[in-house]
C-alpha cells in the first residue's frame, strides 16, 4: 500500500503529465517521434528510406508514440488521444509494405499500438495488422537454437544466430495472439525463447548479457557480446529492465513461477546497484568517468517492480514498490515539466558508446507514464 504522501505525489504527477500531453499531443499529432532536436519532437514518419536500411518509418520505437496515446485516452477518456493513436497505428501500415526494415521489435510496434487499439474498441483492422505482425514475430524462430533471430544482417556482419535481451517485450504479442486466437504455436514459441532467455541470458546473480549469439545450425551458445553497455561481461542498464519487466511479462501471461522467480533474481541484483542519488548508469559496470546515465533504464525498471510487487506477499510487497519510487521521484525531479521541450523525461543514453549521450527517448516518457498511472491502481496494460 502507498503512504498518503505518495498518494499525493502520484496524484501531483498525473496532473503534470495530463497537462503537459494536452498541448504536446496537439503539436505532434501528425508525427510518431523518437526524439526531440532543441525541444521539438522529431518525425520517424515523415522519413521514408527504401530497401533493407528503412529504419524511419520502420524504426522500432514507432509504437510508443501511440501507446502515450492510449495511456492517456484511458487516464482522460478525451477522443483526441484515440484519434492520435489511430493517425500513428496508420502510418505503420507501410512498414508492412516495406517489409525489409522490419525484425523482431514488431512487438514493440505493435502491441502499444493495434493490440492497445483491439483491446479497447475491437477494431478488426488492428486485430488483422497485429496479428500480421505476430505471425512476422513467430516465423524469426529458430528451432536448433530456440530462440528469435533479433536483427536482420548488421554492419557486424552475419547475425543469424543473435538473440538480444530486449526480446522479452516482444514475445507478449505472441502471447496476445494465442490468446486472442486459440492457437497454442504462438505461446509456445514464446515461452521456448523465455526459457532460453533465462538460462542463457540471465547470470548467477541476476545481472544479464544484452546479445548472446547461438550457432543457428545446431544449437548452442556461440559467445555472447557487449552491445549496448560498456564491454563484454558488464551490465548495460537498460538490458537489465528489458529483462527484468520481461520476465514479468512473461509471468502475467503464462503464470509460470520459474518467470516470476527471474524477475525478482534480476531485481534484486538491480536494487543493489541503484546509486543513493536514484539516478541510473548507462552501465552498472562502467567507469565513474565520464559519468553517463541513463533516465529510461529507471522508468523501465519502475514498471517491472510495480509488476513485482502486485504479484508476490504482503511482507515483499513495500521493497519493491520504495524501490520504483525512489527511481519515479528522481525522475519527476529531473523531467521538463514546461513548454520548452515537447519530451518529459530529458536524460536518456541509447548506447554506451553512442556519440551522443543524455538525450530524450521516446520510450522515456512512455514508461514513466506506464509507471506512474500503475501506481494510481487504473493503468490501461499494453504488454
Amino acid at each position: 500500500m502507498l503512504k498518503e504522501t505518495d498518494h499525493k505525489w502520484v496524484h501531483t504527477v498525473i496532473e503534470k503529465i495530463t497537462k503537459k500531453m494536452d498541448w504536446v499531443s496537439e503539436k505532434s499529432k501528425y508525427k510518431i517521434p523518437y526524439t526531440a532536436v532543441n525541444g521539438n519532437h522529431d518525425d520517424r514518419a515523415a522519413e521514408n528510406p527504401s530497401g533493407a536500411d528503412a529504419d524511419g518509418i520502420c524504426w522500432w520505437t514507432n509504437g510508443f508514440w501511440g501507446g502515450m496515446m492510449w495511456l492517456m485516452h484511458h487516464e482522460t477518456g478525451q477522443d483526441k488521444y484515440k484519434e492520435i493513436a489511430n493517425i500513428s497505428e496508420d502510418y505503420l501500415d507501410r512498414c508492412f509494405e516495406e517489409f525489409y526494415g522490419l525484425h523482431h521489435d514488431v512487438g514493440f510496434m505493435w502491441l502499444p499500438t493495434s493490440v492497445a487499439n483491439y483491446k479497447v474498441t475491437k477494431n478488426p483492422v488492428s486485430r488483422k495488422r497485429a496479428l500480421h505482425a505476430a505471425n512476422l514475430l513467430a516465423g524469426r524462430f529458430n528451432l536448433a537454437g530456440g530462440f528469435i533471430r533479433a536483427w536482420n544482417d548488421l554492419d557486424e556482419g552475419d547475425t543469424r544466430g543473435w538473440a538480444i535481451i530486449d526480446c522479452m517485450f516482444n514475445i507478449p504479442l505472441l502471447y496476445w495472439a494465442t490468446e486472442e486466437t486459440g492457437d497454442p504455436r504462438f505461446k509456445q514459441t514464446a515461452m521456448k525463447h523465455a526459457d532460453t532467455a533465462m538460462s542463457a541470458f540471465v547470470r548467477p546473480d541476476g545481472s544479464v548479457h544484452h546479445i548472446v549469439e547461438f550457432d543457428p545450425f545446431h544449437g548452442g551458445v556461440v559467445r555472447t557480446y557487449g552491445g549496448q553497455g560498456y564491454e563484454e561481461g558488464s551490465s548495460w542498464t537498460r538490458g537489465q529492465t528489458w529483462a527484468l519487466y520481461g520476465f514479468m511479462m512473461s509471468y502475467i501471461h503464462t503464470g509460470k513461477e520459474e518467470y516470476l522467480q527471474t524477475a525478482k533474481r534480476i531485481a534484486h541484483y538491480f536494487m543493489a546497484n541503484i546509486p543513493e542519488d536514484g539516478v541510473i548508469p548507462v552501465d552498472f559496470r562502467q567507469p565513474l568517468e565520464p559519468k553517463r546515465e541513463d533516465d529510461t533504464a529507471a522508468a523501465i525498471a519502475a514498471c517491472g517492480l510495480i509488476e513485482i510487487a502486485k504479484a508476490v506477499g504482503t511482507y515483499e510487497k513495500d521493497v519493491y514498490l520504495n524501490a520504483a519510487l525512489k527511481l519515479l521521484k528522481t525522475l519527476d525531479a529531473r523531467s521538463d515539466w514546461t513548454q520548452a521541450s515537447d519530451s518529459i523525461i530529458q536524460r536518456g543514453t541509447e548506447s554506451y558508446h553512442n556519440r551522443r549521450h543524455h538525450l530524450p527517448i521516446i520510450y522515456g516518457d512512455y514508461y514513466f507514464m506506464e509507471a506512474v498511472f500503475k501506481l494510481k491502481g487504473n493503468d490501461l496494460y499494453l504488454w
